[in-house]
């Protein structure tokens, strides 16, 4: 996927011709599914043509419909009216929007419950939806495959907790390998007698169980599930973390544990609203960490992740063209935003190729974030003159974006901000910088003239709009123009040139060919 591009080859090599105006895309646009879960029901319409969906529509409700289910082995009686009340509610929705059917699936608290079918049956008699109520193992697959969405080349462990079970599965190499599901969920360990001491054990015997089954898993862990999105926001508010993105959030084992010895030593209601996490998760965050913290502790991942793809994005997944799966989503999404936004789709085909010979020692992932800076160069014109390059940093750091590590948010964002202004001190960006090193800000610095500066020689003909040749050791930076070009190069044209060569410590010259 993160392969380096041949310049000189069309359509931009691996990376090929986007892919959302494919007839097989546009089918995916306004693609309706609905997750009823031990805990809420939600709703997501995805605007899935692109290989980064948007999110058109997302609605949650809290049912806790797998409250007291270990005890009664029935559904929460008022979780089910809420329940039905918000399936009434979505299945109109999706009527008056047009949708061509809402995918309706059911997990732990369902299908364990003796009611389980005659709610099933209810909801197709109210709402004409019907209920898919899938086992442990599909809901696993479905939230692997979640996780895939956004990282096509992810390989480890994925761990999804919802209010009445806990899934297992492993990745790799595209593929969902191993999965198990467990009674690990939230609501079910809130029922074990016997407090935080019988808890715990029930827990360490579980994950033994499940760790016996898996077999080694010392990869990356990937968190899927609305109890460790509420955990990381803990974390973050630790940590003093400057970028509120749960997608691609990153903890280490001792982060997890400082932030368990954080939460029981702060004010719940302080935390809770600090966080910005809603009573009814944060009531549910001491048996998550539970589960957390022997998580870790039993299968030593070299990292964790936080996704907020899950199973809903599973199933949006499932309904891809393999063709699609493929694509790498940070550059299927920027090509989607550029035809969308820009003022000239395509010439940021054109901008990539310009600035490249600056980079011809970058690395694979380092080319695929130029090329996608490149493609989303122009999007944000819209924006008032003076807000433009905070418009765009702000935009590509909370986009809603698959195939981005924090950091590489940031790099990229700096490079659209240097895209509309020389200079970057003394905004209100400043403390995100920090997530970038030193030299990799001033790569993204270099980046955003050159875009700056090849913006000024707007050409649709990639052939006259000049090439860029950077001599490190002379220290020389050369601009060759085609005749045709040359007055394209006016006083704001050269003012820029001079601020890139600056940038790159060189001396600028100007070569005019006939």
């Amino acid at each position: 996927m993160d392969q380096a591009v041949d310049t000189n080859i069309p359509d931009w090599g691996p990376f090929g011709k986007p892919l959302f105006d494919n007839p097989e895309a546009r089918a995916l646009s306004r693609v309706g599914v609905v997750d009823v879960g031990s805990n809420s029901v939600r709703m997501v319409i995805f605007d899935g043509a692109a290989r980064s969906p948007a999110y058109f529509y997302n609605e949650k409700v809290m049912c806790e419909l797998g409250a007291g289910l270990s005890e009664t082995g029935r559904l929460n009686p008022l979780g089910r009216i809420r329940a039905l009340a918000a399936l009434k509610r979505f299945s109109r929705l999706s009527d008056d929007l047009g949708l061509p059917g809402l995918h309706v699936v059911a997990t732990a608290a369902v299908r364990e419950a003796k009611d389980g079918p005659d709610f099933c049956a209810e909801v197709h008699a109210l709402t004409g939806l019907t209920v898919s109520v899938i086992d442990g193992g599909e809901e696993a697959r479905l939230s692997a495959q979640g996780v895939l969405l956004g990282w096509p080349g992810a390989y480890g462990l994925i761990c999804d907790i919802g209010g009445s079970s806990m899934e297992l599965a492993e990745i790799g190499g595209g593929d969902v390998g191993r999965r198990l599901s467990s009674a690990l969920g939230p609501l079910k360990l809130r029922d074990i007698k016997g407090g935080r001491r019988a808890r715990k054990a029930q827990i360490k015997e579980t994950m033994e169980n499940l760790r016996d089954q898996m077999g080694p898993q010392r990869d990356r862990l990937f968190l899927v599930g609305g109890s460790w999105r509420a955990f990381a926001r803990l974390d973050m508010l630790r940590r003093g973390y400057p970028l509120n993105v749960l997608h691609e959030y990153r903890m280490t084992t001792k982060q997890v544990h400082q932030t368990i010895k954080f939460i029981e030593k702060g004010d719940p209601e302080k935390l809770r609203s600090l966080a910005g996490v809603s009573g009814s998760r944060m009531a549910l965050i001491p048996y998550a960490m539970d589960v957390l913290a022997r998580l870790v502790r039993t299968f030593k991942p070299k990292d964790i992740a936080v996704s907020s793809y899950g199973i809903r994005e599973g199933l949006l997944y499932e309904q891809m063209p393999q063709i699609l799966r493929d694509r790498d989503p940070l550059i299927e999404a920027s090509y989607f935003s550029e035809a969308k936004d820009a003022r000239l789709p395509g010439f940021g085909k054109h901008l990539f190729k310009f600035v490249m010979p600056l980079f011809k020692s970058a690395p694979p992932a380092r080319v695929r974030l130029i090329k996608a800076a490149c493609l989303l160069h122009d999007v944000s014109w819209r924006a008032h003159p003076d807000y433009r390059a905070e418009t765009c940093f702000d935009y590509v750091t909370r986009a809603n974006l698959g195939g981005l590590k924090h950091s590489e948010r940031v790099y990229i964002g700096l490079a659209l901000q240097h895209r509309y202004r020389n200079k970057r001190e003394g905004n209100r960006f400043t403390p995100l910088y920090d997530l970038l090193g030193e030299k990799d800000q001033e790569q993204a610095e270099i980046l955003g003239k050159a875009m700056r500066f090849g913006a000024m020689l707007w050409m649709q003909n990639e052939a006259t709009m000049g090439t860029l040749r950077l001599y490190p050791k002379k220290r020389q930076l050369e601009l060759i123009l085609p005749e045709a070009a040359a007055p394209l190069f006016s006083e704001v044209a050269e003012a820029r040139l001079n601020s890139l060569a600056s940038t790159l410590k060189s001396e600028p010259r100007l070569i005019i060919k006939g």
